[in-house]
């Protein structure tokens, strides 16, 4: 019986709130833990980005129906929102009026989680025990027990260091003070670091290029500001996304832009520049391809690392996990988000299955169940938890009646060659002959009525 199952979520951002409400939902009970002072403490500290993705796509459907008995009105479904009115217009309503309320427990950090009563070396008896959670907040440790865990706890304290070998590059360390990690708030709190300086951003996905468009802005209304796009591979456009095929507008006319102040010189790039050590001198900084002395370098005044993120699996320590050694995702999960693979528009649908772990009962969701994979869309972590919840209340139909269509991107890759027909086995291999389609996952999707792959 689901009744009186207490299920311990970490996190109380997007992803964590929709699986509070998915839980409640199914008469069990929610305990949320949340790290920050606030629900939504991530999200605040991006809340000058605008979503690639509008309202439609960022709205959970059980979370909306615990809003709907406030009076709460759903956003415009095809306005693009900030972080700041993600915050305003629904997790905030989400997190405060609703009966959320009295499950999130914020300034509430875990630093580990276990079975009680068992080691990560002992098996029998091991799947009956419920989950001990250790958090720590003002009052100090403290210990809670809960049937099921679903780590919702994201990506965003543990930002990719410099370095082009995943590790933190030489000086690194030394060096933090004209360094930052993300994508800072150039034209707003964060304007007087970056105007009139020489400013390197690291990196080669949305963050990095989105950055590098506002300092372009910047560079406008603050002249001596200059724009270095610093890129560990040696082709420029490939950054460039699909354009007016992305069916997510705002990704692809950001692309389309940032293209073209590539080409109008209004950012200085330098491709083929993995960055190997750092090192500070007047207060600037120089940025090397190795410690030689002769190695390739570039001397700017702060360095904006845009590398993307990783999952923290520090206090999983006594969880059994089985992840993929490469993408850190779950082994079921990662073949089909691995980027050296596979890289469409839409994920093959996903739930609770992919997302178990080998303690049963304990589950990763939300932007950490990715791991080091990146482009994830807040309702991949809401169709994953709503298959979760279920799966945690015995409903084993719902957990495997999973639907998912992401909106398509416009490149598709296969084994890192890019694009449609030409790219040749792209997406499973080629389309039958007599499909209207460029590859067989393609034809596939199209027969089922969903959108296809993104390669045509």
């Amino acid at each position: 019986m689901s009744a009186g199952k207490t299920v311990a979520i970490i996190g109380a951002g997007p992803v964590g709130l929709a699986a509070a409400a998915h839980v409640m939902e199914r008469g069990m009970t929610p305990v949320v833990l949340e790290a920050g002072r606030e629900a939504g403490d991530a999200v605040r500290q991006w809340q000058h980005v605008q979503l690639f993705s509008p309202w439609e796509y960022n709205v959970d459907r059980a979370a909306e129906r615990l809003l709907a008995g406030i009076g709460w009105n759903r956003p415009d479904p095809h306005v693009y929102p900030t972080g700041g009115e993600l915050l305003d217009h629904y997790l905030i309503p989400l997190a405060t009026r609703t009966p959320l309320r009295d499950a999130i427990r914020t300034s509430c950090r875990v630093t580990a989680v276990a079975r009680a009563g068992f080691d990560k070396a002992k098996t029998r008896g091991r799947d009956e025990a419920p989950f001990e959670i250790r958090c720590q907040n003002g009052k100090g440790p403290q210990t809670l027990r809960a049937d099921a865990v679903i780590d919702c706890s994201g990506t965003w304290t543990s930002p990719n260091p410099a370095g082009a070998n995943g590790l933190t590059a030489i000086g690194e360390r030394e060096a933090r003070d004209n360094i930052a990690y993300g994508m800072p708030d150039v034209l707003g709190k964060d304007r007087s670091r970056y105007a009139g300086k020489a400013v390197a951003v690291l990196g080669a996905g949305h963050s990095a290029i989105g950055t590098l468009t506002d300092l372009t802005r910047l560079a406008h209304e603050a002249p001596g500001t200059r724009p270095i796009w610093l890129l560990r591979g040696t082709n420029p456009a490939k950054a460039f996304g699909g354009g007016a095929n992305d069916k997510l507008a705002a990704r692809g006319e950001l692309g389309a832009h940032f293209a073209s102040l590539v080409a109008s010189g209004r950012v200085q790039v330098e491709a083929g520049f993995p960055v190997a050590a750092l090192s500070q001198a007047e207060g600037r900084l120089r940025i090397a391809t190795s410690t030689a002395c002769c190695a390739r370098s570039i001397v700017v005044d702060e360095l904006i690392v845009a590398t993307g993120f990783r999952s923290d699996l520090s206090f999983l320590g006594e969880i059994r996990l089985r992840l993929d050694p490469a993408i850190e995702a779950p082994v079921a999960l990662a073949p089909l988000i691995d980027p050296n693979e596979h890289s469409c528009g839409t994920v093959r649908p996903h739930g609770a299955r992919e997302l178990v772990q080998d303690d049963p009962g304990f589950y990763l969701a939300g932007i950490k169940s990715y791991g080091r994979a990146p482009t994830f869309l807040m309702i991949t972590g809401y169709e994953q938890v709503r298959s979760i919840a279920a799966d945690i209340a015995g409903d084993r139909e719902a957990a495997e009646r999973v639907e998912l269509e992401l909106p398509e991107t416009g490149v598709c890759t296969r084994g890192g060659v890019e694009g449609g027909e030409a790219a040749g086995g792209c997406c499973g291999g080629p389309a039958p002959t007599e499909a209207n389609a460029c590859c067989a996952e393609d034809a596939s999707a199209k027969s089922a009525g969903r959108g296809g792959c993104g390669c045509a």
